[in-house]
C-alpha cells in the first residue's frame, strides 16, 4: 500500500515538529493507542488495538525514526505483529515546510500488511486506514488548539479559511491522517 499527501498545519514548523516527535502527543492523538514507550535513542515500542470489519486485535510494534533533519523531516519506519489478526510494516516519510498559514506537512507511505487483516480486501483495509487517519488528525488539531491556543480571532479566521470547501475538515488534517493511516496500515499488515 502506498499513500502520499500533504495537510496545511495551523502552528508553526517547530511546533509541528515538536508534537510530531512527542510520544504523548502521539498517544493522544492515535485511535486506539495505549502505549507509546522510547526503547532506545529514536526508538519507540507501540501497543494499538484495531477493530477493521469483523478482525479485532492488539497490535504491539516498533517505531525507528531515521534520517533526521529537525524541523524539516525525518522517516519513520514500522513494524507491528497482530497475532493472528496479521502484521504491518512499512516507511513513511515525513516534511514539514513553514508557510504564512503555519506549515505544510507531506508525507509519503509504503506499507505492506499480512494475515487476517489483508484477507478482508483492499476497499476494507483502506476506509478503515482513511477513518483512522481522519480520527487521528481531529485528535491532534485538538491537541494542538490545547497546546497553542490562538491568541487571536485573526488566526482563526485562518485557520477556517485553510478548510478544504468539499469536505469541511482543515487541510493542515490531512498530512496527519497520512501518518495515522501510515501506522493503521503498518499495524494492519
Amino acid at each position: 500500500m502506498d499513500m502520499q499527501a500533504s495537510r496545511q498545519l495551523g502552528v508553526t514548523q517547530q511546533q509541528a515538529w515538536d508534537a510530531l516527535n512527542d510520544p504523548e502527543v502521539l498517544k493522544v492523538s492515535i485511535p486506539g493507542c495505549d502505549k507509546i514507550e522510547a526503547t532506545g535513542p529514536l526508538q519507540y515500542a507501540v501497543g494499538v488495538s484495531l477493530k477493521i470489519g469483523p478482525v479485532s486485535a492488539r497490535f504491539a510494534g516498533k517505531i525507528k525514526l531515521s534520517d533526521m533533519n529537525p524541523p524539516t523531516s525525518y522517516t519513520l519506519s514500522f513494524d507491528g505483529q497482530g497475532g493472528a489478526a496479521g502484521f504491518g510494516k512499512g516507511t513513511a516519510k515525513v516534511e514539514l515546510a513553514p508557510n504564512d498559514a503555519g506549515c505544510l506537512l507531506s508525507y509519503t507511505v509504503h506499507a505492506q500488511v499480512g494475515g487476517k487483516v489483508a484477507q478482508l480486501g483492499q476497499r476494507l483495509v483502506d476506509g478503515a486506514a482513511k477513518s483512522m487517519s481522519e480520527d487521528f488528525f481531529k485528535r491532534f488539531d485538538n491537541e494542538m488548539q490545547r497546546r497553542f491556543p490562538a491568541p487571536t480571532a485573526a488566526v482563526e479566521a485562518a485557520v477556517v479559511a485553510e478548510r478544504s470547501p468539499r469536505s469541511a475538515i482543515p487541510l493542515w488534517v490531512w498530512p496527519a491522517a497520512l501518518v495515522v493511516a501510515g501506522l493503521a496500515w503498518w499495524l494492519l499488515r
